[in-house]
């Protein structure tokens, strides 16, 4: 036994040893194998070998030391768990034995985690489950799970939904005080705030929509005059009805914006809300911020100003009847059209050419993009995805909106307080390889300073027409950083502005409804509370997260429906490239699957300046925009991946010709 001098020198000595200990602060980030790695709060980052990892979970706030492992390697050893922010996650129930599980689907979890007996809930083998870590395996790597809902099987219609909102906790159910508070307003509440507004409802102006859509946002309407045009833009007033910190207005902001899943959208307001009371319906008066504005006849634009309105929508039209009112087309629903109708929306397209002409000559428009539609079948499944054709009719509500934007965010930028919409154009990381990439390839761009607003407008409107070896305007736009929410006016390059926000959506997305308050705070005096810095980053993070749910969850219905492609050749373009492979987007449905370069022959190195895979020996390349052949290989499930093999062109077989005799 020890004495009491030497028990006494040894907690001397532990004492020591965890004074003199160095310990890192950070943050815990997963792999997509059993290892990991801790983000040091210093900028570095500490290896933690499959033990260490087996202790903590992905986004763990921990203090780690660092030590010497196996081969002299520094590794980091776990000290201490600090905080903990992942509590719920998603899974599949396993039983193995005399063990029940859950295993995990959120990325970087790559275990088996123990549910204890009375946390069960009576799953079943592989039912998908919604998880609460019950204990943290920060003592000895064996956490346990407490299962908070039975999400469903695989197979069961709509179970991609039900596990797409459980997998990114996004609420599928109203609170009680909301539901009470929506209940609580009828026609009678916009009647009584009609008398404080300016009436507007024998103007024509009319809805331009999908013919499915309910939450009308926008009716529009325009008229000439000695200079050009004067547009007035009507956008839908939630704030009118919903008070000011009340539930409704809080849970918006929980949300964040409405998410359009395939089938079933996942709304921002009640419907009650969003598509009748505040809805921009035909023929019944309907409560508006209205901006009016000069359109040029350059398509620049003049003075704006913003009104209070009730309107009275002249009709709910459909972008392929004024698409054909545009193109000249006659046909009873186009001669059933009131005159005035008809002359406003013959006006409307000529101040969308004006405005289109003037921001492709001092700004940058986004190419049209062939875009698609999923039909679903009555299981919730993918039973067809068709075109969606963009026409001038889109173009010309684009226009509108985009005009209608501008002027707002011109307004805001003159105060002290706004809500904006910033693009810094390309990202810091990807400068040096742009000018790599102009220096090489594009030599008389080479000067052309990419970092300022002006420079890259410059260098996206030049490199369109530009006859290269690559195609650089692709190139450009797969390394630009994403637009961010910010509280001061900065440019918006990606759009070529110098200046943007939007408020056209406020039924559908908070950060409108919120710049709808602040211009009647600003005009009208009306109350309203400040976002915080906090808040703002907590509405961006939760619009990415909504964006992410809505993309996880076609993804999913899309590797579906891949599965029925069958063997056959299909025509497609290279939409992206890595180091691994390269994506293809099929010309017929706009279907991505990757190619990987293990599916090739021989090796392949990828050049990040020109983002081009190219082959170690004969120098093939595969590049952005290239057109290919393949067919369907298989769906990586764990991912949602589509998967494609490359078809050579010769390899293709033509049918046989009949023989003639």
């Amino acid at each position: 036994m020890l004495n009491a001098d030497a028990l006494s020198q040894l907690r001397q000595l532990k004492t020591d040893i965890k004074e003199n200990k160095v310990v890192f602060r950070g943050t815990v980030k997963a792999t997509n194998g059993r290892f990991g790695f801790v983000a040091l709060d210093e900028g570095r980052d500490v290896f933690l070998p499959p033990e260490e990892m087996q202790k903590v979970l992905p986004g763990d706030r921990v203090n780690v030391t660092e030590q010497e492992g196996d081969k002299g390697k520094i590794q980091g050893v776990v000290d201490e768990l600090l905080e903990s922010n992942l509590t719920t996650f998603v899974g599949r129930y396993l039983i193995k034995g005399k063990g029940h599980f859950v295993v995990p689907e959120t990325p970087g979890i790559n275990r088996w985690i123990f549910i204890p007996p009375k946390e069960r809930m009576n799953a079943e083998q592989d039912d998908f489950i919604y998880c609460r870590i019950h204990k943290h395996p920060i003592k000895d790597g064996k956490g346990q799970a407490k299962i908070l809902k039975v999400i469903g099987k695989a197979g069961e219609p709509g179970i991609e939904r039900s596990f797409t909102l459980a997998t990114f906790d996004l609420p599928d159910t109203w609170p009680d005080a909301v539901k009470k508070q929506a209940d609580a307003l009828d026609e009678g509440t916009v009647e009584a705030q009609c008398g404080d507004r300016e009436d507007r409802t024998g103007q024509p102006y009319v809805t331009i929509d999908s013919p499915g859509t309910q939450d009308m946002d926008d009716a529009l309407l325009a008229e000439p005059n000695a200079t050009g045009w004067k547009l007035s833009i009507a956008i839908a007033d939630p704030t009118a009805v919903i008070e000011p910190g009340s539930a409704a207005e809080a849970e918006a902001f929980n949300r964040a914006t409405a998410i359009y899943f395939p089938g079933e959208p996942l709304p921002m307001l009640p419907d009650s809300l969003s598509t009748r009371l505040c809805s921009l319906m035909p023929d019944v008066k309907r409560l508006a911020l209205v901006c009016d504005l000069q359109v040029n006849n350059d398509g620049s634009l003049g003075d704006y100003s913003f009104h209070k309105a009730v309107i009275q929508s002249k009709g709910k039209l459909s972008y392929e009847l004024v698409s054909n009112l545009i193109e000249g087309r006659e046909d009873d629903d186009i001669k059933a059209l009131p005159d005035a109708v008809a002359n406003s929306l013959d006006q409307l397209h000529q101040t969308a050419t004006a405005l289109r002409k003037w921001r492709g000559e001092h700004a940058l428009l986004s190419a049209d993009r062939p875009e698609f539609r999923l039909r679903l079948d009555e299981n919730k499944r993918v039973r067809l995805i068709e075109p969606s054709v963009q026409n001038e009719a889109h173009r010309l509500v684009e226009e509108c909106m985009v005009a209608a934007n501008r002027c707002a965010a011109d307004f805001l930028s003159q105060q002290s307080r706004g809500l904006f919409i910033q693009h810094p154009g390309l990202r810091d990381d990807r400068v040096d390889n742009i000018r790599t990439l102009l220096a090489s390839y594009a030599p008389e761009l080479a000067t052309v300073d990419a970092t300022s607003a002006e420079g890259f407008r410059d260098l996206m409107k030049r490199t369109e027409q530009l006859d290269a070896e690559v195609p650089i305007k692709a190139i450009i736009s797969r390394q630009l950083a994403r637009a961010e929410l910010a509280f001061k006016a900065a440019a918006h390059q990606g759009m070529g502005l110098p200046a943007y926000t939007t408020f056209t959506s406020p039924l559908r997305k908070f950060s409108d409804f919120y710049v709808h308050r602040l211009i009647k705070s600003i005009l009208w005096q009306e109350p309203m509370s400040d976002l915080t810095e906090e808040q703002l980053a907590e509405l961006q993070t939760t619009q990415i997260r909504a964006r992410q749910a809505a993309n996880s969850l076609e993804n999913w219905l899309k590797s579906d429906f891949a599965k029925t492609l069958g063997a056959d050749p299909m025509s497609g373009i290279i939409s992206r490239t890595v180091p691994a492979g390269f994506f293809v987007r099929l010309a017929a449905n706009g279907l991505e699957g990757f190619v990987s370069c293990r599916t090739l022959e021989g090796k392949f190195s990828f050049d990040p300046v020109t983002l081009r895979l190219i082959h170690n020996k004969n120098g093939r390349i595969f590049q952005l925009e290239q057109p290919v052949t393949v067919t369907f290989a298989d769906v990586d499930e764990e991912r949602k991946q589509i998967n494609f093999k490359l078809v050579d062109t010769d390899e293709i077989t033509k049918p046989e010709e009949p023989q003639k005799g």
